[in-house]
């Protein structure tokens, strides 16, 4: 389910969207002249939205060193090491 509130709104009331965010899993969308601005979430939904990033990044990776070829730890370490 999801909940939209304005940023006023929620200064005021801050109490009752948390605890839809966090105990009912409810997303809450903060708006700034009536357009969205802001996503209150669980933090077990952050969780999952993280995963999800981290295996499109991998994903991403994975398709790149294919296509373009690996690079070896030595060059990685060169490179670190030069900064």
């Amino acid at each position: 389910m999801r909940m939209n509130i304005s940023i006023a709104h929620f200064r005021n009331n801050m109490a009752d969207p948390i605890n839809r965010a966090v105990y009912a899993g409810e997303r809450v969308i903060l708006t700034r002249d009536g357009k969205p601005a802001v996503a209150l979430v669980g933090l077990d939904d952050l969780r999952a939205l993280e995963e999800l990033e981290n295996q499109a990044d991998l994903k991403a990776a994975r398709k790149a060193r294919k296509e373009k070829g690996g690079v070896s730890l030595e060059r990685i370490q060169a490179r670190l090491a030069s900064r």
